[in-house]
């Protein structure tokens, strides 16, 4: 499983002293911890996409926090916190391109935006984009 990857990865950065990685799959482990938590009183388990959410919503905000630290001159914590993307990037699957997903669409029959965002998060979650996806459903649609 994804989770036993990131918590090998934790452990590798802290024997090589990267502190730095070492509290980015601390961010994802916990989130995952906290997470499994909640769905266990559903009596249910989080699955390897549920993970890859979970590093893309890590990454998303440590680029919100990145950008806060440009904004106001810290320049050396913005790259610690581009090191931490760039470290949890690697467990990300590789994303479908923009033509992917158009001839994916293409061989839809319902082109409608519903029908094909409920396509790609059931059969493509962690491997696409959703806002791009609506994007290119925008684009299709004019």
């Amino acid at each position: 499983m994804l989770i036993d990857e990131l918590k090998k990865a934790k452990i590798s950065a802290m024997k090589e002293h990267d502190r730095i990685g070492a509290n980015a799959f601390s961010l994802v482990i916990n989130k995952h911890l906290m997470a499994s938590i909640e769905l266990r009183k559903q009596n249910k388990e989080l699955n390897d996409a549920d993970d890859v959410s979970l590093i893309q919503k890590s990454i998303k905000e440590l680029e919100e926090e990145k950008a806060m630290y440009i904004a106001n001159n810290r320049n050396e914590s913005a790259q610690e916190t581009q090191h931490q993307i760039d470290v949890l990037k690697i467990y990300l699957p590789k994303m479908m391109s923009e033509e992917e997903i158009r001839e994916i669409i293409s061989k839809l029959e319902d082109k409608s935006m519903k029908n094909v965002m409920v396509t790609f998060k059931t059969n493509y979650a962690g491997k696409v984009d959703m806002s791009l996806v609506s994007k290119v459903v925008r684009d299709i649609q004019k």
